[in-house]
């Protein structure tokens, strides 16, 4: 009778551990073995970044994605401010973009093509006959390598052969995420090649900060430090035109609730159902000034964004549809998040007058954007 106890007490344990290695929570909520699998011959799995004071943020290495950041609101409550899902599942099944790393050119190329040294390169045409974010197999769906040297730092590496997408080149892509003493996931982009190509790397993350799950953001209160912005056609292509932004429902230079002005009948609104645009940012380069500030009066998260490039896409969520379910099985409504994308301008390949987005070998791109997280109590 003691044996068939002891037998019992035996396979009661093993079952518990079994279950405890099946469930791994961490702060955040997530479960760390449901990112874990084999994409493309490749492992996958979800890296946990933590500072001292609590703020945790949660990366996979498909895509490069941030699957959740956690930062105290008003009362010192942790908070999640990105859109994503529970596990690598819906990542794979989703042809979203939440929290991904874009390249090899984030944002739209015209009709998919650009011309270099005479040749003319024609890349996938996803988005109305455009190419949007390196096209539907950009850098959003690839497994990078990962090494994690400490708890703060997550570094990510991804060979682009010479033709991934059509673009030209072999590219050597390094970008390293970490957290810092002041509540900032710093994101610093790197990459060389061995021949002439284009290269205009970001970060999609989808921002609520509200700590409502299922809420939207139009009492969010967003400020651009931008005099000026690139118009767009109907089909969201830069116009070439650098216009100001005085006189218009894109000047955010002083905070305004997002939903404040972002029905007018203003054309370029109209266009982008909403503010999908890319402003020219006053910092000119300069990491050390604000770029872009969002608040949020509900949980006095504030969110201020720090870039070495010129410009930055501002996109309020106009194009979701209410019909996505994310984590812990919220559904994530029209205009429920926004996106700030730190970015050289939208087509640059095929505008002479926008900063270049070339890279020759020998040189090496470096970008680098901060996402610095804050609390406002009044």
């Amino acid at each position: 009778m003691k044996k068939v106890w002891i037998i019992g007490v035996l396979a009661a344990t093993c079952l518990l551990s079994s279950c405890e290695e099946k469930k791994e929570t961490i702060a955040s909520g997530l479960n760390k073995n449901d990112f874990v699998s084999e994409t493309a011959g490749k492992p996958v799995a979800l890296y946990v970044l933590k500072n001292e004071k609590g703020m945790e943020a949660c990366i996979t290495n498909y895509g490069g994605r941030i699957a959740s950041i956690l930062v105290p609101d008003k009362s010192g409550k942790p908070t999640d401010v990105v859109l994503g899902y529970d596990g690598i599942k819906d990542y794979l099944a989703s042809d979203g973009n939440f929290g991904a790393l874009i390249g090899r050119y984030g944002n739209r190329i015209a009709q998919g093509k650009f011309t270099l040294n005479g040749t003319e390169y024609q890349l996938p045409q996803n988005n109305n006959g455009h190419c949007l974010h390196g096209g539907p197999q950009g850098y959003h769906t690839k497994v990078w390598d990962a090494v994690q040297p400490d708890e703060r730092t997550l570094t990510l590496k991804y060979f682009s052969p010479d033709g991934d997408a059509g673009f030209p080149g072999n590219l050597d892509v390094t970008v390293t995420y970490s957290l810092t003493d002041d509540n900032a996931l710093s994101i610093l982009y790197e990459a060389t090649t061995d021949r002439e190509t284009v290269v205009n790397l970001t970060n999609h993350s989808y921002f609520n900060l509200s700590g409502v799950p299922g809420s939207q953001i139009l009492d969010h209160l967003v400020m651009i430090n931008a005099d000026h912005y690139t118009p767009v056609d109907s089909l969201l292509i830069p116009t070439s035109e650098i216009a100001p932004v005085e006189g218009t429902p894109l000047d955010l230079r002083r905070p305004i609730p997002v939903g404040l002005r972002i029905d007018e009948p203003f054309d370029q609104l109209v266009k982008g159902r909403g503010y999908d645009h890319n402003w020219v940012l006053n910092t000119k380069g300069d990491i050390g000034l604000l770029a872009a500030k969002v608040v949020s009066p509900t949980s006095g998260i504030a969110l201020e964004v720090y870039t070495s490039e010129p410009g930055i896409q501002f996109y309020t969520g106009n194009f979701m549809e209410g019909t996505d379910t994310g984590k812990f099985g919220t559904v994530y409504p029209f205009r429920g998040a926004l996106c700030l994308e730190t970015q050289h301008y939208p087509d640059s390949p095929n505008q002479p007058g926008f900063p270049t987005t070339t890279l020759r070998p020998g040189e090496k791109y470096v970008s680098r954007c901060i996402y610095r997280f804050t609390v406002e109590t009044e």
